[in-house]
């Protein structure tokens, strides 16, 4: 069972990042896994710029964010 992201301090790897969004009612799934990566981080660009996170958790996410985009295309995805 994942766990429940409550607080933005405990996001730590991509389903952290999804979870933390659902708290706000963003769902993200297109079947275009880098698609989603970027529509994630609109969004949390927006929780940002709301004043919702501040500039390290802002930081810290689209790290995660960017990191799981380039992983994924050195593995070939293609999508």
């Amino acid at each position: 069972m994942a766990k429940r992201v409550t607080d933005v301090g405990q996001i730590e790897n991509l389903m952290d990042i999804q979870q933390y969004l659902k708290r706000f009612g963003t769902f993200i799934y297109t079947k275009n896994r880098i698609g989603d990566l970027h529509m994630m981080a609109e969004e949390v660009r927006t929780l940002y710029e709301a004043g919702i996170l501040d500039i390290r958790e802002y930081q810290k996410a689209r790290h995660i964010l960017r990191s799981e985009e380039i992983r994924l295309q050195k593995e070939g995805y293609s999508k």
